[in-house]
């Protein structure tokens, strides 16, 4: 019995050690290695069954081009030296879509997806057994792999509102997200300090609201300010390429228009928007100003602003249009309305609001903000569109059919399943990729701290919910606000690796997840971001939080 026990420990240690072994991220479900290699060369031939592969096979190309200086031919059939991409066809759509199994033996790669975003996926995790080595024979373990995500949204957002990053970087970005087998990018718009997308019936927005005049130096407050026009945005020819871009990569973009808060760039272009049009801008506390002071202006700093969205006719008919523009561009099932952070200070000394608030039986200003969204969501529905929100849209009371984003812990989050409300989880404690990655950063960052082993160690399901409760956790997000992130390398640098941690938080079952072993994985994944020309932060040991 001792020795059968001890036996079938060394059977499971080595079962493990094989799953391990391999430098996938994020880890998938079942691997298994085996003997043998398979070598790709510029002789091999990739076999596809139709055109439903080529996604797949124009980005695993252009990987092999762009990093290894070949590509490989196409082929109907082959005996030997070939890798097959298959989509299953089912009599109805799949449960898994994102599934795929992958067979390495020494004469082929058989990758079998059941959808084209399965599919897509093994080729992802074919790219990462390459060796990271330009070479022109690139050998490969042999392996059995079965993979699947553990949640359906995995998302990373990118804020250009207060940082402008052309489209170059955005289809960059989008490339990187790819690689881990993130499928969401949530486009943050329009903010305070700029309103970043073209609607053609209203220029101003970008006319005005896209510029702003000069932008604080150093932390918020700040030590002065730089004097600089910044101005940036998206025609929607631009955004319309991004679009096709990224469903080519089986990553869907929901784009964010903030409301009712963060719109002072959309009230600097149209001043009528705000209770109190006649009002000058005010900034915040301690900020050096540039230029006029005179009417609405565009922020300058970072923070919360008094001056929201009125709740009036006008401004309903305004984001109606807005939203328009936005949904014709945007396929997504989603639209993200913000709905965070909206100080209510103005609305408590506006005479029309508080006329508005006895009108509609609202409780108080809590009540009109859920009155705001649950008309900005009815419009959108209509439209065959759902709406995303910050976890303040709880606040007064949630819309019918929202989707809560909890980022303030994941209190809302919770609290919107229990209310049986869908649920992204992207608590700042283990999501906030803005957040400083060492004890004593030497870049500027809005503050915070979270380590990698942090990130790694989160789980999108919170241990107050109960079992029959889970489901309405959709998946997690990762989130990268820009107020002191000027530049693409600094959007690497907080991105990497802690993306991939987080991807794999998303993606791998619970038990299948070890730190000790990513740590080995991720030591791997440096030498490719190397290879992939990005900055990221070195270091895997900083003390958890």
């Amino acid at each position: 019995m001792k020795k059968l026990l001890i036996a079938f420990l060394c059977f499971a240690f080595f079962q493990v050690a094989a799953q391990t072994s391999l430098p996938i991220i994020p880890a998938p479900v079942k691997a298994q290695t085996k003997p043998g290699n398979f070598t790709i060369n510029e002789k091999t031939l990739i076999v596809v069954h139709g055109n439903t592969e080529k996604k797949t096979v124009d980005f695993f190309n252009n990987y092999l081009q762009k990093y290894y200086g070949f590509s490989l031919k196409t082929a109907a059939k082959a005996s030997k030296n070939f890798i097959s991409f298959t989509t299953r066809t089912f009599v109805k759509a799949p449960d898994k879509p994102e599934r795929y199994t992958m067979e390495i033996s020494p004469v082929s790669v058989q990758i079998s997806g059941d959808a084209d975003q399965g599919t897509f996926y093994g080729m992802q995790t074919l790219i990462q057994l390459l060796p990271v080595e330009k070479s022109a024979a690139l050998k490969i373990p042999a392996a059995t792999i079965e993979d699947y995500p553990r949640f359906a949204y995995r998302g990373a957002m990118l804020d250009v509102g207060r940082h402008f990053f052309d489209v170059s970087f955005v289809k960059e970005y989008i490339d990187l997200l790819a690689l881990h087998k993130i499928n969401t990018f949530h486009w943050h718009l329009t903010e305070d300090q700029g309103w970043r997308i073209e609607i053609k019936k209203y220029p101003r927005l970008t006319e005005i609201g896209g510029c702003r005049n000069g932008t604080i130096i150093g932390h918020h407050p700040g030590t002065g300010n730089d004097g600089k026009k910044y101005c940036g945005y998206y025609t929607q020819d631009q955004i319309k390429d991004v679009i096709a871009y990224a469903a080519d990569r089986f990553i869907t973009i929901i784009p964010e228009i903030e409301l009712p808060g963060h719109s002072s760039a959309a009230i600097a272009a149209y001043p009528q928007l705000s209770c109190f049009p006649d009002e000058s801008t005010k900034p915040a506390k301690g900020v050096v100003w540039y230029g006029d002071t005179t009417g609405k202006q565009v922020q300058q700093s970072w923070g919360v602003y008094e001056d929201v969205y009125c709740p009036s006719e006008y401004t309903f008919k305004f984001l109606e249009d807005v939203l328009d523009e936005v949904i014709a561009l945007f396929p997504s099932k989603y639209v993200h309305i913000g709905g965070d952070e909206c100080p209510k200070e103005n609305w408590k000394r506006s005479a029309f609001c508080q006329n508005l608030i006895k009108k509609k039986g609202l409780k108080d200003e809590h009540g009109l903000q859920s009155y705001f969204i649950g008309r900005i969501e009815k419009y959108l529905n209509s439209k065959g569109k759902a709406i995303i929100g910050w976890d303040e849209i709880l606040e007064g009371g949630l819309a019918p059919n929202a989707t809560v984003m909890s980022w303030r812990g994941e209190k809302g989050g919770i609290e919107a399943a229990q209310q049986k409300h869908n649920v992204i989880m992207t608590p700042g404690t283990y999501a906030y990729i803005d957040h400083s990655q060492k004890k004593n950063e030497d870049s500027l960052t809005i503050g915070g701290y979270l380590p990698l082993q942090t990130a790694y160690n989160y789980n999108p399901i919170p241990k107050e919910l109960k079992p029959d409760e889970y489901h309405y956790v959709l998946g997690a997000q990762a989130n990268l606000w820009t107020e002191y992130v000027t530049n693409p390398a600094k959007v690497e640098y907080m991105a990497f690796p802690r993306l991939s941690a987080l991807c794999e938080a998303f993606w791998t079952p619970v038990e299948k997840k070890s730190w000790e072993n990513f740590k080995q994985r991720v030591t791997q994944q440096f030498k490719r971001y190397d290879r992939w020309g990005i900055t990221y932060y070195p270091g895997l040991n900083e003390p958890v939080k």
